[in-house]
């Protein structure tokens, strides 16, 4: 997870994004990741990747895995130690959502942000 996220901060600084969008994105781009490697049940040989894109001043992060069930945000305990990653998605992106993969193996996760949350609403 590591990787993804500083591959992430080298290409969101070649796109000028705000330190503020970068973190939300690494953030959550680290919860999908992590919920792909603990989640997703799939053969060996198959990848997880990850893929970001701006476009219309929004940035997009998709999470890709060869795992068949679609994520939904579960309820964490107060002392639960994980169980949260999908909630602080839902509570930090502007949109986000899962769905199978139109190859038909596995599943695409993902959310988007503002890219320059000062400019929204202008």
């Amino acid at each position: 997870m590591g990787r993804a996220r500083q591959l992430f901060r080298e290409q969101a600084a070649s796109w000028g994004l705000s330190q503020e969008v970068t973190g939300t994105a690494e953030l959550l781009l680290s919860e999908l990741m992590t919920n792909a490697y603990r989640h997703a049940k799939a053969p060996a040989g198959r990848e997880i990747r990850a893929r970001c894109t701006v476009t219309d001043a929004r940035v997009r992060v998709t999470v890709t895995d060869a795992g068949d069930g679609l994520p939904v945000p579960g309820t964490a305990s107060p002392d639960a130690e994980s169980g949260r990653g999908l909630a602080l998605v839902a509570a930090l992106a502007d949109d986000w959502g899962a769905e199978r993969r139109a190859c038909g193996i596995g599943k695409e996760v993902w959310f988007e942000l503002a890219a320059r949350p000062s400019d929204v609403g202008r």
